[in-house]
């Protein structure tokens, strides 16, 4: 069987309907305006290939928290350079706690 040459995540992931949700939202984002909005992403993967493996992996709702933080450190002023989604989100990072996913993806301080 070849292999997928996709740009989004390719590996197995289970497809409940929020993911399904989640991760068709992004597709129809990529497809609509993604060439509107341009190609000056500063990270890899992309956001929104970001957004949709975040939320294929993890879910809608922490996928979907993951996602928005990443699309807030791309802004002007932020960080740049490979950010890949967290295989493991660890026990502190509970649906109930959010603002904790913040942390995945910045680099420590003074290692530029």
């Amino acid at each position: 069987m070849p292999a997928s040459r996709s740009r989004n995540f390719s590996a197995p992931w289970r497809r409940t309907p929020g993911r399904l949700f989640g991760t068709g939202f992004v597709r129809l984002y990529q497809l609509t305006l993604s060439g509107f909005v341009g190609h000056g992403c500063r990270h890899y993967p992309t956001c929104s290939e970001y957004a949709y493996e975040a939320i294929a992996r993890h879910g809608l709702w922490s996928g979907g928290w993951l996602s928005l933080f990443r699309v807030v450190r791309c802004g002007p002023g932020g960080t740049h350079g490979i950010d890949v989604v967290p295989d493991d989100l660890g026990s502190r990072a509970s649906p109930w706690t959010p603002w904790r996913l913040w942390r995945f993806g910045r680099k420590p301080r003074g290692t530029d």
